[in-house]
């Protein structure tokens, strides 16, 4: 065994290093498995009733600095190496570490201990946690397991008005779990098909939308044209006031619940200044199916808005707002999908009509959106009038070489002698 490297000392070459810490680790393994032996014979002769205390583990963690769950692991491990001479063999020299013999003696025995100490010396410590989890899993005794997953499945909401989020905490089975990612995993990527500028969007993010569009798509669903349950729509509080652009309180940013009322999964209770109901604005306004396929149809099932070409997860948006009086009518209805339907409403977008009468949408700037996108004339700041002809055909270096062409350079210097 070599002596230990001192840091103070000049450096030293990699391979010395590494020599080094494997050389520590192997030591450190060897006092682990001294020190189990030392806990073990001390839980058996109840040392720990000499400081009053109720059993070894508490003693373990308050003696020797300890978590309770890591001294609880420590004693379980110290008292199953007993039954295990070939494990306890290679620990106490050091070629296994504590997490791998921690793992085996949960599932060693007398018949798969050396079958078991093969495969943990030429594998690492992650292969070997796994392997012991498939023979628990693998034995009769893992319904134990599986029955108590299930018992403690749960689901947990908390509300955070300060920050306008909830916080959702779902526990589950392992399987159940895995089904569970594997639908957002699809609906996730389902949506950066269609929308790929969602690429760029966060992964936690990207998972968080799945998870609404999976719970909206289940909440809007509906079979042989039946009307959702009303245990299952959301009820948000607004003023009259708030939704007519004046002082008012509501439960939600009001151009959300303008959003919601549009087609949403939600009943929008409209209040008086105090308090009492005034109408039930979402149910009486309801979009009737043969309008919906209506609009669906002469939209081509995709999403109004120029250059978008999403046709999921859409939904019928009130160019004008029924807060407003404008009607549930072809005339007034149009498809969005939740990304512009939510720009249109709390990102500042405008929907308006142009002389011939068709809609037109505006960024909050209040630039139009062109129907086939910015042509390179509007990245130019030079006058049309001085550069008619080029503008008109650009050369081949696009828009790029018209910008360099007309670049005027600053006049050269003039030295005075």
């Amino acid at each position: 065994m070599c002596p230990a490297i001192s840091v103070k000392t000049s450096p030293v070459s990699i391979d010395e290093l590494d020599h080094a810490i494997v050389s520590c680790a192997a030591r450190i393994n060897a006092a682990t498995y001294e020190l189990l032996l030392l806990v073990r014979q001390f839980d058996e002769r109840a040392g720990f009733l000499r400081w009053g205390l109720d059993n070894c583990a508490e003693w373990l963690a308050w003696r020797c600095d300890l978590s309770l769950i890591t001294a609880k692991e420590k004693l379980r491990t110290a008292h199953a190496l007993k039954a295990l001479p070939a494990i306890s063999e290679a620990f106490s020299v050091g070629e296994l570490s504590y997490t791998k013999v921690r793992e085996l003696t949960r599932v060693a025995n007398r018949d798969n201990e050396q079958y078991l100490l093969d495969f943990a010396l030429r594998t690492t410590a992650t292969h070997v946690a796994q392997r012991c989890r498939e023979l628990r899993m693998g034995d009769e005794a893992s319904i134990d397991t599986a029955a108590r997953a299930f018992a403690n499945r749960s689901l947990r909401i908390r509300r955070d008005p300060q920050r306008g989020i909830m916080i959702v905490t779902v526990e589950l089975p392992m399987e159940t779990g895995e089904l569970l990612e594997k639908a957002l995993d699809k609906a996730r990527d389902d949506e950066v098909l269609e929308i790929p500028d969602l690429a760029d969007t966060s992964w936690s993010a990207r998972q968080a939308d799945a998870f609404v569009n999976m719970v909206t798509g289940f909440l809007t669903g509906t079979e042989n044209d039946q009307q959702t349950n009303d245990n299952y729509l959301v009820t948000i509080h607004v003023d009259q006031s708030a939704l007519q652009g004046k002082d008012g309180r509501s439960a939600l940013a009001i151009e959300t619940v303008k959003r919601l009322c549009c087609d949403g999964p939600a009943v929008v209770l409209i209040e008086t200044e105090k308090g009492e109901p005034l109408s039930i604005g979402r149910k009486s306004r309801i979009i009737p199916r043969a309008i919906e396929r209506a609009v669906r149809a002469r939209d081509h099932n995709g999403c109004r808005f120029p250059g978008c070409h999403h046709h999921r997860f859409l939904q019928c948006h009130h160019v004008e707002h029924w807060s407003r009086n404008g009607e549930t009518s072809l005339d007034n209805l149009m498809l969005l999908c939740t990304q512009h339907h939510t720009l249109v409403h709390e990102g500042g977008f405008r929907i308006e009509t142009d002389f011939q009468d068709n809609w037109i949408f505006l960024r909050p700037d209040g630039i139009a959106v062109p129907e086939t996108g910015y042509h390179s004339r509007d990245m130019l700041d030079t006058d049309e009038s001085e550069v008619s002809d080029p503008y008109n055909n650009p050369p081949a270096g696009a828009l790029l070489s018209v910008a360099e062409n007309f670049v005027k350079e600053p006049p050269a210097l003039v030295y005075l002698h």
